[in-house]
């Protein structure tokens, strides 16, 4: 099972210093959203939320939502996503190539959503890349098994089936940025090919 973690904090960021870089980014801008008014309309929009409302298009916000959150269940539940999922990817296709994968895949996503999102609308998190990350997950379990074994591949399948679902019944969820994330990321690996990761 790839997705179990056993390093120390002190491995983990050695072993992963692109994803680690992201956690504490993302906890640095958390502490920013907290410092300069939380989690208002206002405050997330004028941070760098993605958003259809007229005026706020500026290209680095389908950047800059990746790092930002909207709640502290919000934070945590992705920032557990990024501990646990994100690591065999970085090992897999090397710090660079996981650190472009990563904001490719969530950009990609991003624009999906904002271009899907229907009536007033504003997004933010870290998920659009996690869902990229399940995407190149998926197409692993489907053309490159040998890569992962059955229990890891079970458990992409499982955390993909209830993570859609929950995307659709609980309110509030931007499920068109993780469909878009997802899309993205099992796009972007499959374009890449067996150069993308590391034989």
């Amino acid at each position: 099972m790839i997705f179990v973690r056993y390093e120390s904090w002190r491995q983990y960021v050695r072993l992963y210093p692109v994803n680690s870089l992201i956690i504490v980014l993302c906890i640095v801008l958390f502490g920013v959203e907290l410092a300069l008014g939380g989690f208002t309309t206002d405050n997330l929009l004028r941070l760098g939320a993605i958003t259809n409302l007229p005026g706020f298009n500026d290209w680095w916000r389908y950047v800059a939502a990746l790092f930002l959150h909207g709640s502290w269940p919000h934070l945590l539940f992705n920032l557990f996503g990024l501990f646990v999922f994100a690591p065999p990817l970085e090992r897999m296709c090397g710090h660079a190539r996981y650190a472009l994968f990563y904001l490719v895949s969530g950009v990609l996503g991003n624009l999906v959503a904002v271009w899907l999102a229907s009536g007033p609308w504003y997004a933010v998190g870290a998920s659009t890349s996690i869902y990229g990350l399940y995407g190149a997950y998926l197409y692993i379990c489907l053309f490159q098994r040998q890569k992962l074994d059955q229990s890891s591949r079970t458990t992409v399948y499982g955390i993909l089936f209830t993570g859609l679902i929950y995307s659709f019944l609980v309110p509030n969820i931007g499920y068109w940025a993780h469909l878009g994330g997802l899309a993205a990321g099992f796009a972007l690996y499959r374009l890449m090919g067996s150069a993308w990761t590391r034989s």
